[in-house]
């Protein structure tokens, strides 16, 4: 079995924002490392402060100076200027002002309006609609740091760089294309895993979510919007749940949203985005909060000898955690192994260590 090469604490890496319109969920910001779910070294969530969210975040310069850069898609690349037009049109007609060729997008699709006090962006009654971070509109505003999804293409609100002279009109001419069987892709550090789900969610695609980090690959497969399975390295060890908790935490690498034949998986579940990212992010705030009490992944734990503690008072799930420590040790595999949660298993397994059932060598 490959090991990944992850931090050697249960974690460090920079915070990113948790989506911001999920249903009776604060906005909150959390670190995501790389969640090592493939190999031995699953890597916890280490808390920051919270610094920055998209809500409420005024531009950092005038209106003029903003633009549209496309972060996903096969026009990927391309930035737009919105200083050019009082009035954008875009959809898949030849003679509008932005031109996105791919046929989930109608030949009208969407107006972008600006102003000197907005920027605003209104659906033209389109088949597949146009949604802004995650919400599909009518019509709504956009800041700094939005993301719109039209079609299979994700633009993100942006200050131009022109002045360095990387700034590209995008606009039905010859933009860059990605690799044939993949009708999106883009970076995971320009739009967190999150936010990109919410986004496939509300617009009900279908396909297999390839994610790549430096040593791990994740595939999280969609129906109609709704995940239904999911796997790190093609591994069977570590349940589908459990595989896109792990797989939401990475905020290095790329994917690419490869097509899928809808046909039934062994072992499928059934969930919406939103479910998954509810109980997802609250896992991590529990994981958290347990982080500074839990052994380290490289720790071995052993049954304590004599025992003294009595088995008939352990439940299920509890017996199971303890066999795997007698048979495997390794905190990071017992968490691996354990048909429960992550969160469920280390709470599982600071019991057991609390009531001397266990010990850490």
């Amino acid at each position: 079995m490959p090991v990944a090469a992850l931090a050697q604490n249960w974690g460090r890496h920079p915070a990113v924002g948790r989506p911001s319109n999920l249903t009776g969920v604060a906005c909150r910001n959390y670190s995501l490392p790389a969640f090592g779910g493939s190999c031995e070294r699953p890597t916890f969530l280490t808390p920051h402060p919270p610094h920055y969210s998209m809500e409420n975040q005024p531009p950092r310069g005038p209106l003029s100076q903003l633009a549209l850069r496309f972060i996903s898609g096969k026009y990927q690349g391309g930035e737009f200027p919105l200083s050019e037009h009082r009035e954008i049109i875009i959809g898949r007609s030849s003679d509008l002002d932005m031109v996105l060729v791919e046929d989930m997008v109608s030949r009208k699709h969407a107006r972008i309006t600006c102003s000197d006090v907005e920027i605003a962006i209104e659906d033209l009654k389109s088949t597949n609609g146009t949604f802004v971070n995650g919400e599909k509109i009518q019509r709504s505003t956009l800041k700094e740091g939005d993301r719109v999804l039209i079609g299979t293409s994700i633009l993100k609100v942006v200050v131009s760089d022109q002045t360095n002279g990387a700034a590209r009109r995008t606009a039905g001419g010859d933009p860059p294309r990605q690799q044939s069987g993949k009708t999106m892709s883009g970076a995971i550090d320009e739009i967190p895993l999150p936010d990109l789900l919410q986004l496939l969610g509300t617009s009900k695609k279908s396909g297999i979510l390839v994610v790549q980090s430096d040593e791990d690959i994740g595939k999280i497969v969609m129906r109609k919007g709704n995940i239904v399975f999911a796997s790190i390295n093609d591994l069977e060890e570590v349940p589908p749940l459990k595989s896109v908790y792990r797989i939401l935490t990475w905020t290095t690498g790329t994917f690419s949203l490869e097509p899928y034949d809808e046909q039934p998986i062994e072992g499928e579940i059934d969930a919406s985005v939103q479910e998954i990212l509810m109980e997802g992010l609250r896992q991590i705030d529990e994981l958290n909060n347990l982080r500074h009490r839990l052994p380290d992944l490289d720790a071995r734990v052993l049954l304590v000898h004599p025992l003294v503690a009595a088995l008939r008072k352990l439940g299920p799930v509890e017996l199971d955690v303890l066999q795997l420590a007698i048979n495997f040790g390794h905190v990071a595999t017992i968490l691996n192994k354990s048909p429960a949660t992550d969160l469920e298993t280390a709470e599982v397994m600071l019991k057991l260590i609390a009531q001397n059932y266990l010990q850490v060598e």
